[in-house]
This record gives structure tokens, C-alpha cells and sequence, in this order.
């Protein structure tokens, strides 16, 4: 949607435009849905976020004033969403939860075992890392968003963005190392 178009339905939909409001969240719903499920991993929960998101923003578009994108502002909604959720669920589960596979035989059930349990690492790994670090490995890499959408959405410089995921990709690497050496 070009710019000038997205600021004429969010003018509209900051005079009360029901319409104007639907049309902005149709734009960005997809890519909200995607940063959410990324933190959370569980479609029901992605889904409460968003829909949070979407009504908190209503409630606060009088007063959005434009200073980034619509789209911009409402990912960092999600996000901050997001980031509660997962801060509360790691609060209530500080445990590692084990990985236990069937001994069926079958070369593609193997496969697919191993490839659940490297998913599960990985996923904990991401879950490991420290709240800026996961948000930018997150949008960067996941979500792959741009160095600047990431700075938008964060609200920090783009040299800042890149320091936090090099030390991210530096972590998981560590993390992950012993998945490396059993493919070895």
C-alpha cells in the first residue's frame, strides 16, 4: 500500500472509521501474526496476542502520532505482548522439559525424531537468550525484516540491532554446538 494511501486510512480510522481501521490491520495482520507466533510457538496463544495488539491499538489511535509507520507501531504492540507472555510462561517454568522419542524402527521415523528434537533445541536455545537478543534474532532472522524495520520496532539504532544479533548468533552457535557434533 503506498505511504500516502496508509496515511489517509489512518487518518480516517483516527476520526472513528471502523472501515479505515479494518483495511490498515489486513495490511499488517499476517506479519503480526508471524512476530507473535515466533515468541510464543503456539498458534492459540500468537492469536490472543494479536488480537490484544489489535484492540489496544484502536483504543490508542487518537493519540498515535505518527512518528513511525502504522505498521511499525503495531509490531512493537505484538511484540511487547509477545515478550510478556514468554517472560511469564519462563517464569513459571524455570525447567528443562525432556526429549523423549519412540525406539521404533524405521529410518524416516528416525528422521523425523531427530529433526523434532534439533527443533527443540534450537527453540530452547532461542528461548535462552536474553530478551533483546531473542527479539532481534527473532525479526531479523525469522521474521526476516530488515536491520532498519528490526531499529523501527525496537526503537534503537541500527549499529545496536547489529551488535545484539551478532551476540544472539553467537550464543546460539555455542548453544547449539554439540547438535554439529553429532552430525559429525
Amino acid at each position: 500500500m503506498p505511504a500516502a494511501d496508509e496515511q489517509h486510512l489512518l487518518q480516517e480510522a483516527k476520526e472513528g472509521s471502523r472501515d479505515a481501521y479494518r483495511r490498515l490491520v489486513e495490511r499488517h495482520m499476517r506479519q503480526a501474526y508471524n512476530v507473535a507466533y515466533g515468541f510464543v510457538h503456539d498458534r492459540d496463544s500468537a492469536r490472543d496476542i494479536v488480537q490484544d495488539a489489535l484492540v489496544r491499538a484502536f483504543v490508542a489511535l487518537p493519540t498515535f502520532r505518527g512518528d513511525a509507520e502504522f505498521g511499525t507501531w503495531l509490531h512493537r504492540i505484538v511484540m511487547n505482548l509477545s515478550l510478556n507472555q514468554v517472560r511469564s510462561i519462563t517464569a513459571k517454568a524455570r525447567r528443562e522439559v525432556p526429549i523423549t522419542g519412540a525406539t521404533e524402527p524405521g529410518h524416516d521415523h528416525e528422521r523425523e525424531r531427530h529433526s523434532t528434537e534439533m527443533q527443540v533445541h534450537i527453540e530452547r536455545a532461542l528461548h535462552e537468550l536474553p530478551t533483546l537478543q531473542r527479539a532481534v534474532v527473532t525479526l531479523r532472522h525469522i521474521e526476516g525484516m530488515s536491520t532498519k524495520q528490526v531499529s523501527a520496532i525496537l526503537r534503537c539504532s541500527e549499529g545496536t540491532v547489529k551488535t545484539h544479533l551478532s551476540r544472539g548468533l553467537t550464543k546460539l552457535r555455542s548453544k547449539l554446538a554439540f547438535l554439529q557434533e553429532d552430525v559429525s
